[in-house]
């Protein structure tokens, strides 16, 4: 099934590529592999989730904000590549959480990312990952999210 199609069904309506915040581009190919800088949770032209996350009661709202960062990556890969057909599946996941020093979920969080992306691609979306706690993140998210896919021939 088309990538195309399948986000249509899940109700995913990609966004224009956000543009980079600092002296980066938004992804770069390497062989067959791509690898999408660090999004944050943009919507809109808002950042919809700010840190830290505190306790468990900011999972719900941390993992939303990781599946729209995923949601970002995509456009990105779209726009670099012209089609998600072009993927043939997702390498790694690094999944970075604003977080006080206590909060010990960031799997959980990762998991919005995660989840995404198998929903999306099926068995090709299954990928290694990282999902990390951190002080802060870039104006102040909540959530940053990068991905490397394996572009097909």
């Amino acid at each position: 099934m088309p990538i195309e199609t399948r986000l249509t069904q899940l109700g995913i309506v990609l966004p224009t590529p956000p543009k980079p915040v600092a002296a980066y581009i938004p992804a770069r190919q390497c062989g067959s592999l791509l690898f999408v800088s660090g999004q944050l949770p943009f919507k809109d032209g808002e950042l919809l989730a700010k840190g830290p996350v505190r306790s468990v009661d900011d999972v719900a709202r941390a993992t939303a904000a990781a599946r729209q960062c995923t949601v970002n990556a995509l456009a990105v890969a779209k726009g670099t590549l012209g089609s998600l057909n072009r993927i043939a599946g997702v390498v790694r996941v690094g999944v970075w959480v604003a977080c006080t020093n206590d909060f010990t979920d960031q799997p959980k969080v990762a998991n919005g990312a995660s989840e995404l992306l198998v929903e999306v691609f099926g068995e090709p979306g299954r990928h290694a990952r990282a999902a990390v706690g951190t002080n802060a993140l870039p104006l102040g998210a909540m959530v940053e999210v990068e991905v490397c896919f394996e572009v097909g021939g």
